[in-house]
């Protein structure tokens, strides 16, 4: 069995790029979104912060970590039955030169990364038109939003580069 991980950017089109990935290999698809979004705001309303904080420190700090540990439990689950892909930014994990293989210890599985990337003008597009409520601060401040992402010069590792720079939303 093996494990996809399908990174990038917000926009980039990972998790278009994942679902197709795992219908193409028939893994099971773990989408960061999908696995953690409710609980994710219900936390958040609950420690009376906005439920669509996605990138103050307060998030990163209390539920990052936890998110991709949730996700890497649920691919274990799976692995055993099939190949799992896993989908997320893993935008720490790109700097870590060890990280596939670390994980592929922890997995007990194959990993191999897609790296999804496009242009900085797309993935505003993209975000600007799925209309989730947790992208409002990005779009209010992107110049200052997209400095978290500004060397998007892929993982410092060997992966599988997916370049996704075509956008219906660009005229």
């Amino acid at each position: 069995m093996e494990a996809f991980i399908v990174c990038g950017a917000p926009g980039a089109g990972k998790s278009t790029h994942g679902f197709q990935l795992a219908n193409q290999m028939g893994a099971t698809l773990i989408d960061i979104d999908v696995v953690t979004e409710r609980l994710v705001r219900l936390a958040l309303e609950l420690s009376g912060r906005d439920p669509n904080d996605r990138d103050s420190d307060f998030f990163k700090d209390n539920f990052r970590e936890v998110i991709y540990e949730q996700m890497y439990d649920i691919a274990i689950d799976n692995l055993v039955l099939n190949s799992v892909v896993i989908v997320g930014p893993f935008t720490l994990e790109l700097q870590d030169p060890y990280w596939p293989a670390t994980l592929a210890k922890r997995l007990h599985a194959k990993v191999v990364v897609h790296y999804v990337s496009c242009l900085s003008e797309i993935r505003r597009n993209r975000i600007k038109h799925r209309g989730y409520l947790r992208d409002r601060d990005k779009l209010n401040d992107w110049e200052q939003y997209i400095q978290y992402y500004k060397d998007e010069t892929g993982p410092c590792f060997e992966h599988v580069l997916i370049n996704n720079n075509k956008d219906k939303y660009l005229k």
